[in-house]
């Protein structure tokens, strides 16, 4: 796979998949960029887009950071929930945001369309508001606004997360089966998510990447305010069964910016269920063509 050393000093690894509009697909917490669905990327690329799949920093096959830092803890996501101020970190969601419009940079590419899931809507939303002029439309995905009051999960929630966390590689596929059993609700399948991590843990192994992306959100502001004053078609997809980032998120972030539109499952969690990628995609191409709508015609 492809690198590129972007303006941030991030070495990302990348892949690029069709031709058409470009369409820059931002992954969640912990995940790389096998971790999407081959049904959601093959079914972008029929649909005519040109699909950049990329590991976030931290993750996958892309330049780590450097600060130690330790498995997340059941008390440290309490701290960081309270305040920021009990957050250590090594960079923000801003920062994030910054790899992905490098990216786009050393693509040659002006405009794209972006769709970012979980931490990866947030990622998106952060590039909407930092770099507006780099941005078609953006879909954020069982993701939320970075307003503490919403989207949080059940202190019983946390505690299971914060135990199924802790141990190392040799056990990291069947607890992260586990994890996925939590959050994904009715639509659940373990031969799938088996089979993810197996390819993900084969891929890289990087517990400290993880624990600094979420050091990353919490230590990051709140983007409702910024949110307010986009320009842009938005689409927001929740899962009415998400457990980890709880539908008032989605909500949340429908109502911050202006014209965005909501789909709602409830048969989802916190995942992108089989059943239910036709229907997001064909609402994804939807909300890319209300960015055409307004791109004025070519004079002459």
């Amino acid at each position: 796979m492809p690198f590129a050393t972007v303006k941030t000093g991030t070495t990302i690894c990348y892949e690029v998949r069709g031709e058409g509009e470009p369409l820059l697909l931002v992954m969640g917490l912990g995940r790389q960029l096998v971790s999407w669905p081959d049904a959601f990327v093959d079914g972008l690329v029929e649909r005519g887009f040109q699909v950049i799949l990329f590991d976030n920093r931290d993750i996958g096959l892309s330049s780590k950071g450097t600060m130690p830092m330790k498995p997340t803890s059941f008390f440290r996501s309490i701290a960081g929930a309270l305040s920021r101020r009990f957050v250590q970190h090594e960079y923000l969601l801003s920062d994030m945001a910054d790899d992905s419009a490098g990216l786009l940079d050393v693509l040659g590419i002006e405009r794209a369309h972006i769709v970012g899931v979980s931490m990866g809507g947030m990622i998106t939303q952060q590039l909407a508001i930092a770099h507006p002029d780099r941005v078609l439309s953006i879909t954020s995905i069982m993701s939320t606004t970075g307003d503490r009051r919403v989207g949080r999960a059940k202190t019983s929630i946390a505690l299971k997360l914060a135990k199924l966390s802790k141990g190392g590689r040799e056990t990291y596929v069947d607890r992260e089966v586990e994890i996925f059993r939590l959050i994904s609700g009715s639509s659940f399948d373990e031969a799938e998510y088996r089979a993810l991590a197996v390819r993900e843990l084969a891929r890289d192994y990087t517990p400290d990447g993880t624990a600094r992306q979420f050091a990353a959100i919490f230590a990051s502001p709140d983007r409702t305010p910024l949110l307010s004053a986009l320009n842009v078609p938005a689409l927001v997809v929740h899962g009415l069964e998400d457990i980890l980032v709880t539908p008032s998120g989605g909500l949340a972030t429908v109502k911050a910016i202006p014209g965005a539109r909501l789909l709602a499952f409830a048969d989802m969690g916190h995942n992108l269920p089989k059943l239910r990628i036709p229907e997001i995609l064909d609402a994804i191409v939807e909300n890319t063509h209300r960015a055409t709508a307004r791109t004025p015609a070519p004079v002459g």
